[in-house]
């Protein structure tokens, strides 16, 4: 069985190495050489880096039996040509997607409503939504952001040219312990902590706990409307078609 997974997630990882372990073939494409380096290699897994377009997407499924979404849940870009592409190929598609987590926090639909509120706010803000959302963070004084990013040259690259002084970069791969999300609020005075609901497997629920026993103010993006399956489901999906 030949599968293709959508991956650069914990969950991404995981269901690829238990279906090579069971005999699939299979070929993981990662946006990232970070992503490829977490994926790491084992016996009957393939990795591709870069980024994929329709067309691209369309040449990978050629030989296909399965595709699997196990990008990030507020990838939405990729996971809306996957399904365009799958569609279009006849490739059955399943989306590997997180449980949600208890809301917690302030709700906000996306980076610039949680920008507009905090630009009429004071305090340190500690931003955890990744390095593509600085630009919307643009009319807060970078003096007052900390954005903790993957230690990665795109990644401090974005921070530059977001103008964020380089005391400020927070290069660092997660997931976070509660502790660690304490300690660097408390050694950055942080009064805000902006965050995406990445799931336990991302690590918010040690964030939300980690802003409520600081003091610290939690804002969430809200995540883009999506269904999908829990990982326990798709390797059995997997396992039936494999027999």
């Amino acid at each position: 069985m030949n599968i293709l997974i959508f991956g650069g997630t914990t969950e991404g990882r995981e269901i690829s190495h238990l279906l090579a372990e069971r005999g699939a073939q299979v070929l993981v494409c990662v946006a990232t050489e970070y992503g490829r380096e977490e994926q790491g290699k084992a016996p009957g897994i393939t990795v591709l880096t870069g980024r994929k377009d329709r067309t691209a997407i369309l040449s990978l499924l050629e030989g296909a039996d399965l595709c699997i979404d196990a990008t990030h849940p507020y990838a939405e870009n990729i996971s809306r040509t996957l399904r365009d592409a799958c569609d279009a190929a006849g490739v059955p598609l399943r989306r590997l997607l997180r449980r949600e987590s208890a809301a917690d926090g302030i709700q906000v639909a996306d980076a610039p409503a949680a920008a507009a509120l905090l630009a009429q706010e004071r305090g340190n803000i500690l931003l955890t939504t990744g390095s593509k959302e600085l630009g919307a963070f643009s009319a807060i004084e970078p003096q007052r952001l900390y954005p903790r990013v993957l230690p990665s040259h795109e990644s401090l690259s974005a921070c530059e040219a977001a103008g964020i002084p380089h005391r400020n970069i927070l290069a660092m791969q997660g997931p976070f312990s509660q502790e660690l999300n304490e300690a660097l609020i408390r050694q950055y005075h942080i009064a805000w902590v902006v965050t995406k609901d990445g799931g336990a497997a991302g690590g918010f629920p040690e964030k939300a706990r980690a802003a409520e026993t600081t003091g610290a103010e939690l804002i969430v993006l809200c995540r883009p409307e999506d269904q999908g399956e829990d990982l326990a489901s798709i390797v059995k999906l997997c396992e039936e078609m494999m027999r």
